[in-house]
């Protein structure tokens, strides 16, 4: 008998630099849209101007770790993850927090329910990936994490651009999509690039999946960071109320003076810019220590 041939990885010849030239390339893009649908005021142009950049900095990220994964993961595999991690986390985590209760613990419920989902998607995926590593896992996880932020970003600059009145509000829209796209790589994209990175880290030499303390605290640890960063704008508003020393005693006639708010608002900001800078680094760190962790010599076929 002949023996099986070793599945064959999809390797397509790229250049180098390919993800920041189509990064720079499509911002210019986003900006021509953005000042042609401004001009013409045709509406038309909308889901052009939603799409372009919702997935401009996500596509980016695929680029990325294409170049980074060449030769070791199927590029077919990658852009099954993309659209795939975005398209079934997005409705997952619709349908999973549909049931959720507002309370103070939304948002944990909220950071649980979508990093299960897509580390469900990631290990359907990476099922794939015969050789596990957990750089390969950071890369994979990244790419699926992309996915989810294109499709989820999309839906929010779609609600943003509609008014009560149901009329279009591209500045509500474009701004969204700024701050959206600029925070996308320290937010879904590291998160499962972490319990990605984990969840190869501790699978066996034969590539099969085992559920270890480790892969459990990098779960939490995801679910930890996602709840803090969803939170984070309440957070940093309660922060700047102790800082201005109690809004409630500095009211006139039932209104903030304007200074107070002013002050407050100045507080909320910085507060709130800090809190997501110390989570990203967390982030970072945390991606490092699960991406280096190659347990190869302690695994069993």
């Amino acid at each position: 008998m002949h023996p099986t041939p070793a599945p064959q990885v999809t390797t397509v010849q790229t250049g180098r630099g390919w993800w920041w030239k189509t990064l720079v390339l499509g911002v210019l893009l986003w900006a021509v849209t953005a000042a042609v649908t401004f001009g013409t005021q045709n509406s038309n142009l909308i889901p052009t101007v939603i799409l372009l950049g919702s997935f401009l900095v996500p596509f980016s990220v695929v680029l990325y770790v294409v170049e980074k994964a060449h030769g070791s993961i199927d590029i077919l595999l990658l852009l099954g993850a993309f659209f795939f991690g975005g398209i079934f986390g997005v409705l997952g985590a619709s349908i999973l927090e549909s049931h959720l209760s507002p309370s103070l613990w939304i948002y944990v419920g909220v950071g649980a329910i979508e990093e299960l989902v897509k580390a469900v998607v990631f290990l359907v995926v990476g099922a794939r990936v015969a050789e596990k590593t957990g750089l390969k896992g950071a890369l994979l996880g990244a790419t699926v994490g992309a996915g989810f932020a294109a499709f989820e970003s999309a839906g929010y600059a779609f609600n943003a651009s509609l008014t009560r009145l149901g009329q279009i509000d591209l500045n509500a829209l474009l701004q969204t999509e700024a701050v959206r796209g600029l925070l996308t790589p320290v937010g879904h994209v590291l998160w499962t690039a972490i319990l990605g990175a984990a969840i190869f880290g501790a699978a066996s030499a034969a590539g099969k999946y085992r559920f270890t303390g480790g892969v459990l605290l990098a779960y939490l640890t995801v679910v930890v960071l996602h709840a803090a960063w969803d939170s984070m704008g309440f957070i940093s508003a309660y922060l700047a109320v102790k800082v201005t020393g109690g809004l409630h005693y500095v009211l006139a006639y039932g209104q903030l003076l304007p200074t107070t708010a002013d002050n407050a608002s100045t507080w909320s900001t910085v507060f709130y810019v800090l809190g997501l800078a110390v989570i990203s680094v967390l982030g970072v760190l945390a991606l490092r220590h699960w991406s280096r962790s190659d347990r190869r010599t302690a695994r069993t076929a």
